[in-house]
């Protein structure tokens, strides 16, 4: 199967084809450890890569991983190794000490013997029935300035002081579990709630000087904020990175699918492509109907300026172009490599974990990067592949948790 890196001189012809969608290896160390046995859930425990069910993938050599795929992956797990040695991995695959070879390993050996590097160190691992599905992000740039101006309107706040967690008065303790929700004390110093994005667009947090910067345009923000990072350029040239730094809390809604299921999008007479191009396009040719629809997305996010390198994933590590993926946590261990074979060869290779989202949620789900620039816009707004997902991980670790 041909890598992801195929793509770039084949760009047309992969994207025509955006719309639709062996043997085992594993080394046991001497001994063998104990087989971790398969925990029981329960309704306070998330769903996890654990719980769902591993087992043994083909082994890496039968991949046929790209030698500028293996490279760029090697790069992306240094940087992301810090991080994964210190995280905790509540997927309950790994634990931290079982990265610490590998990594050791990763900062001194060559990229050009990259692809040797992922066979030397790791295993492949299926989640589940290993069925994935990947969308793209992307970084965009629209344009803003650090004041506001009759031009420059629309607020990019940073994260409020009054946005907590708290569980309600109200809540019983036997369903505390888990994480405390978001929220805010009101004036009568009850927990509810925090501001919905209707709420934030009519001026709640108006006059506490959270404004970090103002953009020009609502709906290139609202799709940068959907993104979770972009650059703001003023008029004068001047460029201000804007990384993710919280959220308010309220649920988000993908406003495609809205439009899907209310028939706006489709290949019918009347209705827009079902692409991030469509969306923009109805919202803009529809200003009142499309406003409403974006308040449906009660999300809202918060935003800090980011100096250097970036965009910043969850590892706050740079996400880079063709090489990250986002993930759920629960089914991942941030900072691990992914190999996707997919019926979209622009998302097929190796990728690393280095990122989260709203939306990306559940096993063998991923939301695959693709930096800035137009070109970048048109690949992750179009993308959309399905196909199979292996998660590499330290060798014998299959072992460890099923005991084969």
């Amino acid at each position: 199967m041909q890598g992801k890196r195929w793509r770039t001189g084949q760009f047309a012809v992969a994207l025509a084809a955006m719309a639709l969608l062996g043997s085992c290896t594993g080394i046991v160390p001497p001994g063998g450890p104990t087989p971790r046995p398969s925990p029981t859930p329960t309704p306070a425990q998330p769903p996890t890569a654990l719980l769902l069910g591993v087992r043994h993938g083909p082994s890496i050599g039968s991949l046929g991983i790209a030698a500028s795929d293996a490279g760029a992956a090697l790069a992306g797990f240094v940087e992301s190794c810090p991080a994964l040695l210190k995280r905790e991995d509540v997927s309950g695959l790994t634990q931290a000490r079982d990265w610490e070879p590998a990594c050791r390993a990763a900062s001194t050996w060559s990229y050009n013997e990259a692809g040797s590097f992922f066979g030397t160190w790791f295993e492949t691992a299926e989640i589940g029935d290993g069925s994935s599905f990947a969308t793209g992000y992307y970084e965009p740039e629209i344009a803003g300035q650090r004041t506001r101006s009759s031009a420059f309107d629309v607020p990019v706040y940073g994260l409020p002081t009054d946005l907590v967690r708290a569980w309600p008065d109200d809540m019983p303790e036997a369903e505390r579990t888990g994480r405390p929700p978001l929220g805010r004390y009101d004036d009568s110093g009850k927990f509810v709630l925090y501001y919905d994005r209707a709420q934030i667009e009519d001026g709640a947090l108006a006059g506490r000087g959270l404004e970090i910067a103002w953009a020009a345009d609502p709906v290139e923000f609202f799709f940068l904020q959907v993104q979770g990072s972009g650059l703001l350029r003023a008029p004068d040239g001047n460029v201000m990175r804007i990384g993710y730094a919280g959220q308010n809390g309220r649920e988000y809604v993908a406003i495609g699918r809205v439009m899907r299921d209310r028939g706006l999008l489709g290949d019918g007479p009347g209705q827009y492509a079902s692409t991030m191009q469509g969306i923009m396009q109805y919202l803009r040719e529809h200003p009142e109907e499309g406003r409403a629809l974006m308040r449906e997305n009660k999300s809202w996010i918060f935003f800090r300026e980011i100096v250097g390198d970036g965009p910043l994933g969850a590892l706050s590590v740079p996400v880079r172009r063709e090489s990250s993926v986002a993930a759920d946590p629960n089914y991942v261990p941030l900072g691990a490599p992914v190999w996707l074979g997919m019926d979209n060869p622009q998302a097929d290779g190796l990728w690393i974990a280095q990122d989260t989202g709203g939306a990306i949620k559940g096993a063998n789900r991923f939301d695959t990067f693709w930096g800035n620039g137009a070109d970048a816009r048109v690949i992750a707004g179009g993308m959309s592949a399905r196909g199979r997902a292996l998660l590499l991980l330290p060798k014998g670790t299959v072992y460890r948790l099923t005991g084969k």
